[in-house]
């Protein structure tokens, strides 16, 4: 098994789902974040908000299915949520929308995983 693999292998083995859904919410706050820094630079901010929004349909997906073990009432709230980040994504994506509050969501939901 080369040096990589077994990394691989070992953070799979070792990570929790909250660990990976932090570490995943993190990579792309800050794709975001940069995003924002740079907003001349279109290509780079649709990719950002695009990832994001593929994030969170992901987060929909596995909250609307049963064998989710979270409590049904906060999977209703947190799939509320992601159904905002939608809506908050293509006003974006349309010019308008508010960036910051979708970094903020997702910083929120990282606090939470902790």
């Amino acid at each position: 098994m080369s040096g990589y693999a077994a990394y691989g292998y070992t953070q799979n083995v070792t990570e929790t789902s909250r660990d990976v859904e932090y570490r995943l919410l993190a990579q792309v706050t800050s794709a975001l974040s940069k995003a924002r820094e740079n907003a001349s630079d279109a290509p780079k901010l649709i990719d950002a908000l695009m990832w994001n929004k593929q994030v969170w349909d992901a987060f929909i997906c596995d909250l609307s299915s049963e064998a989710n073990r979270l409590p049904k009432e906060l999977r209703a709230r947190l799939i509320g949520i992601g159904l905002w980040v939608n809506r908050e994504t293509t006003a974006a994506i349309d010019g308008g929308g508010d960036l910051d509050a979708l970094i903020g969501v997702n910083r929120t939901i990282m606090q939470g995983l902790r």
